[in-house]
């Protein structure tokens, strides 16, 4: 059995039908609402896209951390010589830490051009927002 949906044919410019006023165009108020609503909801994906990109990047990351610390663990216990192991051990830290300030750093760009990609939608449509509200203005 197909589902049918009830709100199929609701028409939101007829909702307000009863309580029009002089001056006051609701087609046109409903429309700048529903470019509002999708507005909000583009930022939206941005933003969730955004947190996805990141949390396959953190995977990449763990997974590339993983091989090293084993191909690490390995060249260290194959050294016999403790000024040799410590050196060895330094170098692992230094490097370990260098890649984890880059990987941050990596993680926060991403995170900074998703939530600017959906500010701009949003500062977008609150610019035409205005404008509409301008125009309207003018008219009456």
């Amino acid at each position: 059995m197909a589902k049918t949906n009830a709100n199929a044919n609701f028409d939101p410019t007829t909702m307000f039908t009863p309580f029009q006023m002089p001056g006051v165009d609701v087609e046109t108020l409903v429309a700048a609402q529903r470019r509002n609503i999708e507005a909000v909801t583009d930022a939206n994906q941005l933003a969730v896209d955004g947190v996805k990109a990141i949390a396959e990047r953190q995977a990449e990351f763990v997974r590339g951390a993983v091989d090293q610390y084993v191909a690490a663990i390995r060249d260290l216990m194959s050294v016999t010589d403790p000024k040799t192991g410590a050196a060895k051990q330094a170098e692992l830290v230094k490097s370990t830490f260098e890649t984890s300030v880059a990987n941050m750093r990596e993680l926060a760009d991403i995170a900074t051009k998703a939530n600017v990609e959906a500010i701009e939608v949003l500062n977008k449509r609150v610019v035409e927002g205005l404008d509409e509200i301008s125009g309207l203005a003018k008219k009456t």
